[in-house]
């Protein structure tokens, strides 16, 4: 789909809600900040942007394509010029890392709704591009696009009381949980509230089910698959996976190893601190691992799945058109094949003919001999090394056991984001490749 006049009328009445609901909604904020926090200043800097955006609402409403606000197209040539799977892991990266490092400043609320704003006027301006709204408008994608919102939401939120907490510990003061330890009951307090809530989603989600077509397609036809072919949302960051890995480690060793993880917490876990209220400062290391762990290595494959892979699983940029014609060449090798082949100029060992099972076990053996030493020594040497390094205060606090657990744990996560460098730079596809077994990795 290409922008044209026809695509910027059809979405008109849609882009001119949207900000006229962008003005109401900073109307409101103006108006709360000029009564309530008496901040005149703000107010009125509000009211501008909320005038500015009824501004906006008008110029979509027209449809004309010379009115409709936009980003220029010389922009969107060079967002989708500068996008790739690289870029876009190493950006997710280096915003979560400034988002944890400067997180005193991003809490405050103020700063979060100018951002707020940003990214929503961003997406204004995005949607009159006719690719951009064909991705973000499918009835698939909008509960995604809105789910990527309430989740930035709740870490902003849990982040804000984790600093609060953080200052207040450093003062002597208890956390603000603390102030406010009156016991609930779950009948009837917590059992209204979820009443209440179950009949507002249930009637939110009536009104949506009407307004949004469900994306019900024909029967499925094994002669007819659509493409590109994706899981449901919540699999997409393993489908991304499977990019890197081989199905059986990407599609069950390591789904088995997140919930095995999620199970192990409670019995790695040996800091004490920070239950039952939000910390960072107590608690950095494991905030660290999780959100590693939730945000980049899961969220962040979700939205990458969901957004940018396009048909044939190619990497396509926000602004781009997904043609199923485009062709990506891509020359992978697997790490024997580096070894024996193109850094000793050998050919890759094999059995000869008519050889034994325990003769062939050997030659597979000495062909994936590097593949095996190196994931010996990731496995296996690398958590004592680390154990009188960087973890000795975590080795001597949780024994032999525990710590050998949470570093294998550890070191297997990790090995998604060691994988996907490795393809990206020296385009390795396995470091063990055994087809003879179906044993890849």
């Amino acid at each position: 789909m290409h922008s044209n006049g026809q695509f910027l009328k059809d979405v008109a009445g849609f882009l001119g809600s949207y900000y006229t609901s962008l003005a109401l909604m900073n109307a409101v904020a103006a108006y709360l900040l000029w009564r309530r926090s008496k901040q005149p200043a703000l107010a009125l800097a509000w009211t501008v942007f909320s005038a500015a955006m009824m501004i906006l609402a008008g110029l979509a409403l027209s449809g004309e394509e010379r009115l409709v606000p936009k980003l220029p197209s010389a922009v969107t040539s060079l967002v989708n010029q500068l996008s790739g799977p690289v870029l876009y892991t190493l950006g997710t990266t280096a915003l979560l890392t400034v988002l944890f490092v400067f997180r005193r400043f991003f809490v405050k609320p103020m700063v979060a709704w100018t951002i707020l704003n940003g990214m929503l006027l961003l997406m204004g301006l995005s949607m009159a591009d006719a690719n951009f709204a064909s991705i973000v408008m499918k009835p698939d994608n909008v509960p995604i696009v809105g789910l990527v919102f309430l989740l930035a939401f709740f870490t902003w939120v849990a982040t804000k009381q984790a600093v609060v907490n953080d200052d207040r510990i450093a003062q002597g003061l208890p956390p603000l949980e603390k102030l406010d330890d009156e016991k609930v009951l779950v009948w009837p307090d917590l059992v209204y509230t979820e009443l209440i809530c179950m009949v507002a989603v249930s009637a939110f989600l009536l009104v949506w089910a009407i307004f949004l077509p469900a994306p019900l397609e024909e029967p499925a036809s094994s002669v007819k698959t659509p493409n590109p072919s994706k899981a449901p949302w919540y699999f997409l960051g393993l489908q991304e996976m499977l990019v890197y890995f081989d199905p059986w480690y990407a599609g069950v060793v390591l789904p088995s190893l997140v919930i095995f993880g999620l199970m192990a917490m409670p019995y790695l876990d040996f800091n004490k601190k920070g239950n039952g209220y939000y910390s960072i400062a107590e608690r950095k290391f494991s905030y660290l691992t999780f959100q590693f762990g939730f945000l980049e290595l899961w969220i962040t494959l979700i939205i990458l799945g969901t957004f940018l892979r396009g048909p044939n699983w190619n990497f396509f940029g926000p602004f781009e058109y997904w043609s199923p014609y485009k062709v990506e060449v891509l020359n992978n090798v697997d790490l024997p094949q580096m070894f024996w082949v193109n850094l000793l100029d050998r050919p890759l060992p094999r059995a000869p003919q008519g050889s034994g099972t325990l003769a062939q076990i050997g030659y597979i053996l000495l062909r994936e001999a590097p593949g095996l030493l190196l994931l010996g020594a990731y496995l296996v040497i690398l958590p004592p090394l680390l154990a009188v390094t960087v973890f000795r205060g975590f080795f001597a606090q949780m024994g032999f056991i525990r710590y050998m657990v949470m570093s294998n744990l550890m070191l297997l996560m990790l090995s998604l984001p060691l994988k996907m460098i490795l393809r990206w730079t020296l385009n390795l596809k396995y470091l063990v490749c055994i087809p003879e077994f179906s044993l890849n990795f």
